[in-house]
């Protein structure tokens, strides 16, 4: 039985291994979306700078209009970023009546005057030009007095958009979904819908994108969903009811056995459902309350995690994940401690590194399950929002604080240098080639040598 036992490791490992190397090469020399090619985190080939400072290995840092939290994505020459900026406060209407397109009723009627700002927004998706960091475009593609209010720590534009390289997909949550293309002009916009999230916190879910099809999951206080969309057109193609408050992760879409399955996290279950028609393919055990770290995967392995008010991590292996997969086979391994609240994990090569809570604490786990390293604490890192990305067998940790540690890839926790900029840093880093790209809340970097 040990043999045996030793043997189906190996032959996981393995195959997790040989999934993350034959990951599709067209997206290397790009960053799509907000987790990158493979939406683990992971830039495999790219080599960008260990240590920097304001004066040593800043290629150029330019300052962003507006606030948000929307991580830069990079097509080729481009880059993309999605802004919110603050405008006058508009003239009150003694006379304004109830929304009668509201379903929710006078209660969050009623939210809309006690939790919602004062000011209009405009919503903008800006492009820069990747070699110098000039603005070659900005387009203001919603001009609106958001429904509700927001987090202290959040913004209005925490969501990140997505490109096939043709077009960029931005979205903003209530304020819409906008197919522009590479010169600025839109194409297409969707209202997807509006959503009043708990607490009024804001909302911060991403948009997924798979061959021609674009999935967004709306968890609120209201009726949540899942949908996807024709990216060429905005048609919907399903939408699909969940059972779930509030959440902020972003789904992934992966395949298995020539199928592609939509993976989702949750309060009250994690869930996969078909690509083509919305319909569940197998459910299980939710995790803790505010979903907000989005799932990784490779090959026919998925990893699931939150860590508000409890922590919990949930290892799937989807071939044998079919109906509900509650204390079933499915479940490879789960770990119960020091799981993150906010940043997603790095699933790089053979192992995940995720962070406590929003600590700067850092635990280090083999994809088998076996801890490698933590809680171990970082140098001059207490609070961590943006998630956790990996190149050259280094993982960069950016803090709020506007301190990045360089952790060396391996079993032993090894902290390489200890990055400080005049910014905080809230938004994930992306990383391209030799170049690493941090927006905080003042300027967007490119640091390289």
């Amino acid at each position: 039985m040990k043999r045996i036992a030793t043997l189906t490791i190996c032959i996981f490992v393995l195959a997790v291994i040989v999934a993350i190397a034959s990951q599709p090469a067209g997206f290397e020399k790009n960053w799509h979306h907000w987790r990158g090619p493979h939406g683990t985190g992971a830039a495999i080939g790219a080599n960008p700078p260990t240590t920097w400072s304001e004066d040593e290995n800043i290629r150029w840092k330019v300052a962003i209009p507006g606030t948000g939290h929307a991580a830069p994505i990079i097509w080729e020459d481009k880059i993309f970023i999605q802004t919110a900026i603050k405008g006058e406060a508009p003239k009150a209407d003694p006379e304004q009546k109830a929304d009668a397109d509201n379903p929710f009723g006078g209660f969050f009627q009623e939210r809309r005057g006690r939790g919602g700002p004062t000011n209009t927004y405009k919503f903008d998706l800006i492009a820069l030009n990747r070699s110098n960091g000039d603005i070659l475009w900005q387009k203001t593609l919603k001009e609106s007095t958001p429904h509700e209010g927001t987090h202290q720590d959040a913004t209005f534009a925490s969501n990140s958009p997505v490109t096939d390289g043709e077009y960029v997909y931005a979205y903003f949550g209530s304020r819409g979904l906008y197919c522009v293309d590479m010169m600025g002009n839109v194409k297409w916009e969707k209202h997807i819908g509006e959503m009043f999230k708990r607490n009024t916190f804001g909302e911060g879910s991403s948009p997924a994108l798979y061959g021609d099809t674009l999935v967004i999951v709306q968890d609120h206080e209201g009726d949540s969903f899942i949908t996807a969309l024709d990216k060429r057109t905005g048609d919907v193609l399903w939408k699909t009811a969940r059972d779930e408050r509030t959440t902020w992760f972003s789904p992934i879409i992966v395949e298995h056995n020539g199928k592609a399955q939509v993976i989702t996290t949750g309060t009250n279950r994690v869930r996969s459902y078909d690509l083509a028609t919305g319909e569940l393919v197998w459910d299980g055990d939710g995790l803790t309350a505010n979903s907000i770290p989005s799932p990784v995967a490779a090959g026919e392995y998925v990893y699931l995690m939150s860590g508000f008010r409890g922590s919990d991590l949930q290892a799937i292996h989807l071939t044998e994940a079919t109906g509900d997969i509650t204390e079933s086979e499915a479940i490879v391994w789960r770990h119960n401690r020091n799981t993150p609240y906010v940043p997603s994990p790095l699933l790089y090569k053979d192992t995940i590194y995720f962070l406590k809570s929003n600590d700067g604490i850092l635990s280090a786990f083999n994809i088998t399950g076996v801890s490698l390293y933590g809680p171990e604490r970082l140098q001059g890192v207490s609070n961590v929002y943006a998630s956790i990305v990996g190149a050259a067998d280094r993982i960069y940790i950016a803090g709020r604080n506007g301190t990045t540690n360089v952790i060396q890839y391996g079993s032993q926790f090894k902290v390489l240098a200890e990055n400080k900029l005049d910014d905080s840093f809230n938004a994930s880093p992306a990383i391209v080639g030799s170049e690493l790209y941090l927006r905080g809340m003042q300027h967007l970097y490119c640091i390289a040598e």
